[in-house]
């Protein structure tokens, strides 16, 4: 039951610490979208996506007014695009993009997730035009984002893809050179992707999911910050308790709207993502966080340490509060996101190194991280075999998202604006993995994949 006190509590998190849902998600079927002419396929598609989620958005703004909740976002994922056109008789499958750019406009959502392949243990003659088609999709159309996921624990890892995806990165780079790269920014290379994420851009629908679907993701770093404020010197286990505490409340929100969104939209409800989502607004930093643990900056020796244990007591506090935890749930530490990350990064103290650590014990990986536009293709897939290693080995999801910005050097900073913030341009280092990437296969699934 709901006490006085409790909902008094929320509407201080969400006026004065920056407490919102980030997203509603409506999960969409297409394989009943499949055809062998293109044409009649994506018109299918426009058709299922506009009809299914006519809705989403004006309900999803009901419930913000009604409720007194901000909901950032309204996004739209949908199966994987190289499963649904693998019928069809074309060599490019930019069309695609085309129809769900264009039924993403229509329904009003901000983003429509899915133009993606699942080729952790090897690519079909589908998934490789989906892969060649991803530069030029991104390039053309507005708010198409993309993933592919290249390894899981339990295949190991497609070096092959890994290698693609290098050079596809830096295509898409270029194709977008008069916004800074921003391309980069709608496309993410997984291990161990989730049929039920709700964040962007790596959300797609996936094949063990119901025809629709609908998926909440809340945030809320600033509640997190300020509830470590008035614990301040004191040991962890009370840290801990602390985050798990606030973590309960801040997912309650996200299971209140998750079930009215679906109640009113007569779509199931399927999972809460209770992920800490930052933005560069200040005072919605998880890099700030970190710091109140005692850091003096985020990046310096015992970030780690502190991100695990932020990254563990979210989970244990937000699992308590829904009926269905889902998506990623964890911290977020994308760099040109997160004011505190940006500051960090600008002033050194946090290096693409302490950035990969980190990413071994948060929920994701490599995000939104500027790169110099001459970086090589072959080290862009050697950062991206890196990340899917640690992800394979230790079971869990990661992610690499990072931007070669053309013409951009050490030291300059590239603006994308919005909730996507600004990022300072990190070194990589210099060098070659060439020999190495060049190798392809597969990299074997570790032996703890051997599970049955």
């Amino acid at each position: 039951m709901i006490n006085q006190n409790e909902i008094m509590e929320t509407i201080h998190m969400i006026d004065q610490q920056h407490l919102d849902v980030r997203t509603i998600t409506m999960g969409i079927d297409l394989l009943s979208c499949a055809h062998s002419d293109v044409k009649v396929s994506c018109t299918k598609i426009y058709d299922k996506i506009t009809r299914y989620a006519e809705n989403l958005v004006s309900t999803g703004e009901a419930i913000e007014k009604e409720f007194g909740i901000p909901i950032v976002n309204k996004r739209i994922s949908v199966t994987p695009i190289s499963l649904v056109a693998a019928a069809a008789e074309t060599d490019s499958y930019v069309p695609y993009a085309i129809a769900l750019d264009k039924a993403a406009k229509a329904t009003g959502v901000n983003f429509i997730g899915g133009f993606s392949a699942l080729v952790q243990k090897g690519m079909t003659d589908s998934d490789r035009k989906l892969i060649a088609s991803i530069p030029e999709a991104l390039a053309t159309t507005d708010i198409v984002c993309s993933s592919v996921n290249v390894g899981s624990t339990k295949a190991g890892i497609d070096m092959d893809a890994v290698a693609l995806m290098g050079r596809t990165v830096k295509d898409l780079a270029q194709r977008t050179a008069d916004q800074g790269g921003f391309g980069c920014a709608k496309l993410v290379v997984f291990c161990n992707a989730v049929e039920d994420n709700p964040f962007m851009a790596g959300a797609f629908h996936g094949v063990g999911e119901a025809e629709r679907v609908i998926n909440v993701g809340v945030s809320g770093p600033g509640v997190v910050h300020h509830a470590l404020q008035a614990v301040k010197g004191q040991p962890f286990d009370v840290v801990a308790e602390t985050i798990k505490k606030t973590a309960f409340r801040i997912t309650r929100v996200g299971q209140l709207v998750a079930q009215e969104a679906s109640r009113r939209l007569n779509t199931p409800f399927g999972i809460v993502d209770l992920s800490l989502a930052p933005t560069p607004a200040v005072g919605d930093s998880v890099a700030r966080i970190l710091e109140e643990m005692g850091l003096e900056v985020c990046g310096t020796h015992g970030t780690t340490a502190a991100l695990a244990m932020l990254n563990d007591a979210v989970k244990k506090g937000g699992v308590m509060a829904s009926s269905h935890v889902g998506g990623l749930s964890g911290a977020f530490i994308p760099v040109s996101e997160d004011e505190g990350m940006i500051a960090a990064a600008a002033s050194g103290a946090l290096s693409l190194d302490k950035l990969e650590a980190m990413t071994c014990v948060c929920s994701v990986g490599l995000d939104m991280i500027a790169i110099p536009g001459d970086t090589p293709a072959e080290t862009i897939s050697a950062i991206i075999a890196d990340e899917a290693a640690i992800g394979m080995v230790n079971c869990k999801t990661t992610a690499v998202r990072v931007i070669p910005a053309p013409g951009c050097k050490v030291g300059d900073t590239v603006e994308f604006g919005g909730l996507l913030g600004s990022a300072p341009v990190q070194p990589v280092h210099p060098w070659s993995a060439k020999a190495f990437v060049d190798r392809g296969g597969r990299i074997p699934a570790p032996l703890h994949s051997l599970k049955n």
